[in-house]
This record gives C-alpha cells, structure tokens and sequence, in this order.
C-alpha cells in the first residue's frame, strides 16, 4: 500500500510537468507532500480498527430487539518520525466524547502520546497512553473483545502521564508509569454522591509497575502488573493484574487473574448496588459512596484455528464484586454479587495476505446476588445475551 501511494505521488508529479502550467505560481504544479518529506511515510502506519455487527439481544432470556451496529471504529496512526522519536494515536469514534477536565482531551482518544528512545532498548512515553495493568484480555486489540469482564468495563484504562520501558536482551521487559488517577476531577467523578466526609487528594497519582516476560522460545509468556492508586486523602487503590499466554502454531491460550482493593469504590459497583441504582432517594438524601470494597475478576480466552480459515474462540469469565462490613458492623468482606460469562465464536478467514475476519458469535452473561444483596439491597439475579453476526478487520491503509 505505501508503494503504491508513494507511486501515485511520483506519476503526479511526471503528468503535472509534462504539462504547460497556466502561471509559474500555480500550486498544483507542485506536489502535496515534498519529496523531501515522503520518506517519512514508510515508518507510519494508518488502521482503521473496525467491527461491525448485527446484533440481536436478549434479557433473561426474552428476545428484546436487533440493529445493525458500528460497535467498533478506532482511527490509529502511529510510527517514527525520528530514528529516535515514535508516536501513537487512536481515537474512538463510537463513544459519545467528553473532554476530560484534568487531563484536557476528550474520553474517546485512547492514546495520544510521543515516546522517545533514550537507548536502543529504552523509551520514554509521554502524553495519554493505555495504563500498562497487564493480562492479556487488556492488551488484545478492543476490535476483538466483544465483551469485556466487569472490572475492566468499569475502569478508567487510558490515562494521561509519562511512562519508561526498558527491554533486556532475553525478551523480558519492565516499565513504570506515573499517570493521572483519572480523567475527571474528584467531584466530577464522584457526582450526585455525597463526599462531604471526604477530602480530595492533593495528587492524585496512579503509579504503574508492569512486567512482560518470555519463555521457551516465546510459546510461554507472562504479563503481570501492579498499581498504586490515590484517589482521596488516605484512600487508595491497589491493583494487581496476573496474565498468562500459552501459544503455538493452532492453539493459543491465554489467562488472567485481577484483584482490585479500593478504599473508595472507584469502580462503583458495589456503590451502585448498596443504593440499588437510586443515588437520590424521595427526600433529596444523597446516597454515599462506598469504601472498603474488592474485586476479583478471573478471565480466560482460547483460540483454535481449525484451518487457514477457520478459527473457533472460547471466552470463558467471572467477576465477584465484595463490600466490607454490609451485613454487620464485624461481618467481614461481605459478597454481593457474583458474575458470568461466557462467549463462543466462529470466525471465517478468507483471505491471506489481509487481516479481514467473519464471525458468528453469543454473547452471554448471568448476573447472581448473594442473599444478602437479595433481602437488604432488593436486588435481583439476571442475564443478557447477544447473537452477533459481523466483521473484525483491523485495516492497515497506509
């Protein structure tokens, strides 16, 4: 694609001097982009990261309704600008987009940063980037997760800040970042709640330390992770995320344990639950955000390709959300909720030289609630599903 591009520039510049300008000032006798600054075209990469669907939905098993759906458009370019310069955008065109009051770039940009080497093996990134949490199911492309699990769908994954990766010569990388704990400020984040008992942070960092391992010639890889977050004055956040990749020439076979352990429920949804979706009751009483919750997310992912063309993906999660003393003053972590998931899908391959992928697939989640979510809270056991039937192409265009 760069070469055709870059010889469709060339031919219009032949055709342009062959003929008799109508002033020696006319622009077009010129090229768009200098040929001096064609080169640059060769290390930058432009993706259309697509996933289109039709898709049919179900609530507790009862057909509801289908639409076709641009469940997916994210515009990427990225590459070097410099033998020492890199960068990386992508923006999201299927978010309704705000911009952040802290970091000053609307929520649908992913990423927006420039990173340069200060060695061979060592880059510092800075701008907005993808919080480096490790696991897999975070690190695959978004085109291709039709359902993330629940702690992953209620976090705040791309944040702004400055970032250092240093790769060793056995494969195995480390990186730290020091990020924005948020895109919003604190009472942004936290609205329609009552947070008059609590005093917003100062600095309200999240500090990332990530590590990517490799094993026995790649087939075995790791991509583990811990965050610090501060998200009020002595309340803090911390994350561990545990990711682990088998892979060979058919199968590949990925896993990925998270812990969140939130002194102010960040995610909200033990808060949304314990005010049963009602943050403002009959006489105006706000309800409060809670503190001193957990979640533990468990995630696995398997890929077989049966043939050149045919792959066939199991998704298989859960997710357990806990609130600390919700029963009684001494009960303990309490458990309210319990979720699962599961996604099988067929893919149809049919071209070689292009990454352009058919699939047929359910989505399908059941949501069940501890009896003690039952009889305080009201809450109730439910589930959705959804046929999807549609495209994933990530479309490399330049």
């Amino acid at each position: 694609m760069k070469r055709v591009i870059l010889a469709l520039m060339l031919c219009t510049q032949v055709g342009v001097f062959a003929q008799e300008p109508q002033t020696t000032l006319d622009s077009i006798s010129k090229p768009i982009i200098p040929l001096n600054k064609q080169n640059l075209l060769k290390d930058v990469d432009v993706i259309f990261n697509t996933r289109f669907g039709f898709d049919n939905y179900f609530d507790n098993g009862t057909f509801t309704n289908s639409e076709f759906n641009n469940n997916q458009f994210r515009l990427e370019i990225k590459g070097k600008i410099h033998e020492r310069v890199y960068f990386r955008f992508r923006d999201r065109y299927t978010q309704q987009s705000e911009i952040g009051s802290r970091d000053h770039i609307t929520r649908g940009t992913d990423m927006a940063f420039i990173g340069i080497y200060l060695t061979p093996n060592t880059r510092l990134d800075m701008g907005k980037m993808s919080a480096d949490w490790g696991g897999y199911e975070f690190d695959m492309n978004p085109i291709d997760i039709l359902e993330y699990n629940d702690l992953l769908n209620h976090a705040d994954n791309f944040l702004t800040g400055v970032g250092i990766t240093h790769k060793l010569k056995n494969g195995h990388s480390f990186g730290f970042q020091a990020l924005n704990s948020r895109t919003k400020t604190f009472e942004e984040q936290y609205v329609g709640y009552d947070i008059s008992n609590l005093e917003k942070a100062k600095m309200p960092l999240a500090l990332v330390g990530n590590w990517r391992g490799t094993f026995f010639d790649g087939k075995f890889e790791t991509n583990y992770s811990y965050s610090y977050f501060q998200e009020a004055k002595n309340k803090a956040m911390n994350y561990i995320s545990l990711g682990n990749k088998y892979q060979d020439d058919k199968l590949t076979l990925m896993y990925d344990f998270q812990y969140s352990k939130e002194d102010l429920d960040r995610k909200g949804m033990i808060t949304s639950m314990v005010n049963n979706k009602i943050v403002v009751d009959d006489d105006g009483n706000k309800g409060m955000v809670s503190e001193n919750v957990a979640y533990m997310d468990n995630w696995i992912r398997a890929d077989y390709l049966v043939s050149p063309k045919v792959n066939l993906s199991l998704t298989l999660m859960t997710s357990n959300a806990y609130g600390k003393n919700l029963e009684s003053d001494n009960s303990g972590m309490d458990r309210m909720r319990t979720s699962y998931g599961f996604i099988p899908t067929v893919q149809y391959i049919p071209f070689k030289d292009i990454n352009v992928r058919f699939y047929v697939s359910y989505i399908g989640k059941y949501y069940n609630y501890s009896s003690l979510a039952k009889d305080k809270f009201g809450l109730e056991n439910y589930n959705t599903g959804r046929i999807s039937i549609g495209l994933v192409a990530p479309l490399l265009v330049l």
